[in-house]
């Protein structure tokens, strides 16, 4: 009776994993995009907190906008995003391994997947995607780390400015993870951060090819030459590429 149990048991198990891979891997666009953002003081100032406490859901109308549009553009109707701006978290997420292998890689998942699950309350509803915003004082920190995604369990790790001449490069940096929630692959080379042609370029059959006007946004950077590039300021800077909209389901 008890080995039927256990059987049991793991079958429920593998059920709900099941499911939820199922879910991960397969939005639904024609209903409500819910995305929940938490905000977290990443370094302890005074004065990122004084930013944290300053945010509206208006800093993330463009993100909304942005996303709704392109969803237009290739599903032929817009689906419908929702930001919310969450309860402000105390504890930072686990941090990737300065020296990345498949096996650091995967302890990293199971730490960011439990704090995820740590930090989830029942008022938090059930959010399509959860990103956890780590802000820091740029006057403290010139650059930031990479920020992080998985889109097996629709969490992400968000580094960004507390400063409000930083946000609209924020939102770039929040819609490249955001999109990595739901599938989408990096399009630049992981060595040294320039976009990969063609699938990294916004405007790929550009005559001539270079300088480019604005960067695909998995793409991450503007190419001004075979080896040459910048951030975009904005989201207005920044395309969703075909391979991008076919990745998260947007093109069939």
């Amino acid at each position: 009776m008890w080995k039927n149990i256990r059987v049991a048991i793991l079958l429920a198990i593998l059920l709900v994993v099941a499911i939820n891979a199922y879910r991960d891997q397969n939005q639904d666009w024609n209903r409500p995009v819910h995305i929940l953002l938490h905000p977290i003081n990443a370094d302890g100032r005074a004065s990122t907190q004084q930013y944290i406490q300053q945010l509206q859901q208006d800093d993330f109308a463009e993100v909304k906008h942005y996303l709704e549009k392109n969803s237009q553009q290739y599903r032929g109707q817009s689906s419908y995003f929702i930001i919310q701006i969450g309860r402000e978290l105390q504890q930072t997420p686990p941090k990737m391994a300065e020296q990345p292998s498949i096996l650091n890689n995967i302890v990293w998942s199971l730490k960011f997947r439990f704090y995820a699950w740590q930090q989830h309350q029942s008022k938090d509803g059930s959010p399509s995607l959860t990103l956890y915003l780590n802000y820091y004082d740029p006057k403290q920190r010139r650059e930031l780390k990479h920020s992080t995604a998985l889109e097996r369990g629709r969490i992400g790790s968000v580094n960004l400015f507390a400063s409000p001449k930083q946000a609209a490069q924020n939102n770039v940096v929040l819609v490249h993870e955001l999109l990595h929630g739901f599938g989408a692959t990096d399009k630049y080379n992981l060595s040294n951060g320039e976009p990969i042609f063609p699938a990294g370029y916004a405007q790929a059959d550009r005559q001539p090819l270079y300088p480019q006007i604005q960067a695909e946004i998995m793409g991450g950077r503007i190419p001004l030459s075979a080896v040459q590039s910048k951030m975009p300021n904005d989201l207005n800077e920044t395309m969703i590429g075909v391979l991008t909209a076919t990745e998260v389901g947007w093109v069939k």
